[in-house]
């Protein structure tokens, strides 16, 4: 692998119906860049790491709120060697009752999934707070030695970009960063006025667990300045 991939047959795995899922040649590539044994994914989608991971002959782990398993109130019920996360994108496509029944779910697991639906969030802030309690929750229970790989991308509206890479915590060792280009995305096949550019490409964090208990962790915070305040505690101060 480099630092940017680009994959513009999306390969088998997965269904290509349910919106949002990402290239079965990217969990391809992983698997044998980090030569893995196994791959756990706990907001599998439409099961495109289960379906890569058969093919490859690696153990797995998949599970989803459309599998009856809330990340936001369940435990973990695994230590895993490696996960692969690729969160909803905020509210750019709505999972329950969208892509599959949440009456289904009620009926089969006793859970309405539209409660903690990381699609469904109450705008940025609240989105942001649930992403990274599940990115947390998934590292802790990762193995040491053993990596997350999590995919996300960049969100505009309204003339402000809202980045999932910034705004996600990062526990463990920050390993790599690779660029994944993205197409038959609805951008291409619209025109566009302004300085507004078109969002084309996805990010791949790599995060390691080097020790079993203690780990750092980068948490963004955000501060309001009044620059008439000459009490106000500046930037090189905190």
């Amino acid at each position: 692998m480099f630092s940017v991939v680009d994959y513009p047959e999306r390969g088998n795995g997965g269904k290509n119906s349910y919106r949002g899922n990402c290239s079965p040649k990217l969990i391809e590539d992983l698997i044998k860049q980090y030569q893995l044994n196994s791959l756990n994914d706990f907001m599998c989608g439409s099961g495109t790491t289960e379906d890569v991971c058969i093919q490859q002959g690696i153990s797995s782990m998949c599970l989803d709120l459309n599998r009856g398993y809330d990340m936001m109130d369940m435990d973990i019920p695994v230590q895993s060697e490696n996960i692969f996360l690729h969160p909803p994108y905020s509210n750019i496509v709505v999972y329950s009752d969208q892509m599959y029944s949440a009456d289904d779910i009620i009926r089969e697991y006793g859970f309405d999934p539209r409660t903690n639906d990381l699609s469904r969030c109450h705008g940025w802030a609240d989105f942001v707070k649930k992403m990274n309690y599940c990115m947390n929750k998934q590292f802790t229970s990762l193995e040491k030695g053993g990596r997350m790989f999590v995919l996300m991308g960049d969100i505009k509206k309204k003339g402000k970009l809202y980045s999932m890479f910034c705004d996600i915590a990062k526990p463990g060792t920050l390993e790599q960063i690779i660029i994944k280009t993205q197409h038959n995305c609805v951008s291409y096949n619209r025109s566009y006025h302004g300085s507004f550019v078109p969002i084309v490409h996805e990010y791949l964090m790599v995060v390691r667990k080097d020790a079993a208990l203690i780990y750092p962790i980068s948490l963004t915070s955000s501060y309001t300045f009044d620059m008439r305040d000459s009490q106000a505690t500046t930037i090189a101060e905190i």
